[in-house]
This record gives structure tokens, C-alpha cells and sequence, in this order.
């Protein structure tokens, strides 16, 4: 009796999830910036978690620390969709530095620039994320789109909150 599938010429196991090795990985190229991203946010809320200083310290301390818990399970969920693609995951600060697109802080800065920075970050993760979102709809992987709808929605309301500490 033979077999219908295609038979594998490397050592790798087939993927055969219905997404071309070419979309599968192009869609986890922008993961990869996704993932950087967001590690590298995660980084900023956590530095800034440590030190924060001034009237708003509590506020500020227990915001930064829900949004930086957050992070560290969306790397984890980013990483986890771009290995079931079939393409390793980015995993050091050196592939981070390279695929991201928020800055580091310089210094400790004031408990206002910190809230600044991390409006800035949240939405840079956004527009990162709306970036990849065309080459995921194409490629029809309905997965990434699910995962990426949901990161957009919540750094847009992270964003939101932070930037709503800046009014005055």
C-alpha cells in the first residue's frame, strides 16, 4: 500500500498544515519582530517597574507590573506560534537588538517619560503586529491572525491607559 504524502528529501519532519513553507516562513519572520518586541517592552516595563520613583509610584508600580506579567506570557505564546510554523525562534538580546523596533531607555528617566515610553512601545508592538497582519490573511493562517488580533487589542488598551496618566 503507498502512501499519498509527499516524501520528505531533508531530515526535517514535513509540515503539512495547509500554509506554503514560503508564507509559513514569511509570517514568522514578522513573528520574529513581533517577539522582539515584545520581549524588548516586557525588558522597559520591568526596568521601569523596578524604578519608578514619585507621587504616582504605587499607581505606576502595580500598572508596570500587571503589563510586564502580561509580556512574559505573550513571548512565550509569540515563540510557541513561530516554532509550530517550522522556523526557530529568535531567543537572544543580540537577535532582539536587531529585529526591534522600540528603543532602550538611557538612565533612569522620570516617572512621566517612563509613561511616555511606554505609550511609544505599546504602540510600536501595535503597528508591528498590523504589519504582518496582510501576509497572515493571505496565507489564510487563521491562528496568527487570532494571536495578532489579540495583541493588538490589548497594547491598543494598554496604550490607552497609559496615555490617559498623561492628562491633565
Amino acid at each position: 500500500m503507498k502512501s499519498s504524502k509527499k516524501k520528505n528529501t531533508t531530515d526535517k519532519p514535513m509540515i503539512d498544515i495547509g500554509i506554503s513553507t514560503s508564507d509559513r516562513e514569511k509570517i514568522a519572520e514578522g513573528l520574529s519582530r513581533l517577539l522582539a518586541d515584545s520581549y524588548t517592552l516586557y525588558l522597559k516595563t520591568h526596568n521601569f517597574h523596578w524604578n519608578v520613583t514619585g507621587p504616582m509610584f504605587q499607581t505606576l508600580h502595580l500598572m508596570f507590573e500587571a503589563q510586564y506579567t502580561e509580556l512574559a506570557l505573550a513571548v512565550d505564546l509569540i515563540a510557541e506560534r513561530i516554532r509550530s510554523l517550522g522556523v526557530p525562534a529568535p531567543g537572544t538580546y543580540k537577535e532582539f537588538s536587531k529585529l526591534t523596533s522600540i528603543e532602550e531607555p538611557d538612565g533612569v528617566p522620570s516617572a512621566k517619560k517612563m509613561i511616555q515610553q511606554l505609550v511609544e512601545g505599546q504602540e510600536a508592538v501595535v503597528k508591528t503586529a498590523r504589519s504582518i497582519f496582510p501576509r497572515v490573511e493571505k496565507a489564510g493562517d487563521e491562528v496568527s491572525a487570532d494571536l495578532l488580533t489579540q495583541r493588538m487589542q490589548l497594547h491598543e488598551k494598554n496604550a490607552w491607559m497609559l496615555r490617559s496618566l498623561l492628562e491633565e
